[in-house]
């Protein structure tokens, strides 16, 4: 099978590119603007086992190029960190939403059968109690989430408008290796191992749902393989924590106390909870694998013994 993937040197497209040549005999294609957090040094564990395109999904000349004979694309291609998007929000409308419909339409035109859009669990807003089934309304709060609420919207209208068998996958906070040191997870991680204190957003009581990025992109795979077009699917974590919780597990693991902690004011409109409902991918026979304290020290150790990827992208961060 023939596999287009947009966002490929990304965190999670990354993490699939690098499966998909592990475990399946599909060809790849990695697609990637190649902006601040897409990094070749992501995909170097299989270098020269897939074919690499550099180009932007706005560009519809180029996808007219690339897309044709490709058996399934999956989307990963997406402005994602929330605090960038409230500095300022064009990029983000801008892959996300018209990149997004770009991308739609080479599929539509090039006849793909298989398409998956990714998306996130921040397009529902927050949630006080219980969990967001796939039919929750979309209320989201910040540009980023708006973005991609609107991409998941084209994606679906695709999908009824004109029969493009497009799935939609909405997952929870993601960790572990390869990702971009602006996150939480690795930034406390990073600034630990440097002896710079980690900062924490407003009472620490947000509550967020943690997924392995290896089990979000089982997930994916599966809706790939018997997802139904126009469908949402919730791939859901294995731990829900508050960034305090968070932030302790991490000062543990680190062998770090509590003054390395530095309170700062609460980001702009932040959601209190999120929390996810994925018993419609569990009816399909989809079982998370990796327990979050098993992940979360290999992803502690994974930064601790690979210094030399993530300094120079702190160094250079814009």
């Amino acid at each position: 099978m023939r596999v287009l993937v947009t966002g490929g040197a990304g965190f999670i497209g990354s993490h699939y590119v690098r499966t998909a040549v592990a475990e399946t005999s599909d060809k790849i294609t990695v697609l990637d603007a190649l902006t601040y957090a897409g990094n070749m040094a992501n995909l170097e564990p299989v270098s020269g086992a897939f074919d690499f395109v550099h180009g932007d999904i706005c560009d519809p000349d180029l996808l007219a190029h690339v897309v044709p004979g490709h058996d399934l694309v999956v989307n990963f291609a997406a402005e994602s960190h929330v605090d960038r998007s409230i500095e300022g929000a064009a990029s983000f409308v801008r892959t996300n939403v018209l990149g997004t419909q770009t991308l739609m339409q080479a599929c539509l035109n090039a006849g793909v059968p298989r398409v998956v859009q990714v998306s996130t669990d921040e397009v529902y807003g927050s949630i006080e109690t219980g969990s967001w089934a796939e039919d929750a309304a979309p209320a989201p709060r910040s540009p980023y989430s708006a973005a991609k609420a609107g991409g998941d919207m084209i994606a679906r209208a695709y999908a009824i408008t004109y029969g493009l068998p497009v799935s939609i996958t909405r997952c929870g906070n993601n960790y572990g290796p390869y990702q971009f040191p602006e996150k939480v997870i690795p930034l406390f991680i990073t600034n630990l191992i440097e002896g710079r204190k980690v900062p924490l957003y407003g009472d620490g009581g947000n509550v967020r749902d943690w997924i392995h990025v290896d089990d979000h992109c089982r997930g994916i795979r599966l809706v790939a393989e018997v997802g139904e077009p126009g469908e949402v699917y919730h791939i859901a974590g294995t731990a829900e924590l508050t960034n305090v919780e968070l932030t302790g597990r991490l000062l543990d693991a680190l062998g770090a106390g509590w003054d390395m902690v530095e309170r700062v004011a609460d980001r702009k409109g932040h959601d209190r909870r999120y929390s996810l409902d994925d018993s419609k991918l569990r009816a399909l026979g989809f079982q998370p694998r990796v327990p979050f304290d098993e992940g979360l020290a290999a992803t502690v150790g994974w930064y601790a013994d690979n210094a030399d990827w993530w300094r120079p992208l702190k160094a250079a961060r814009p």
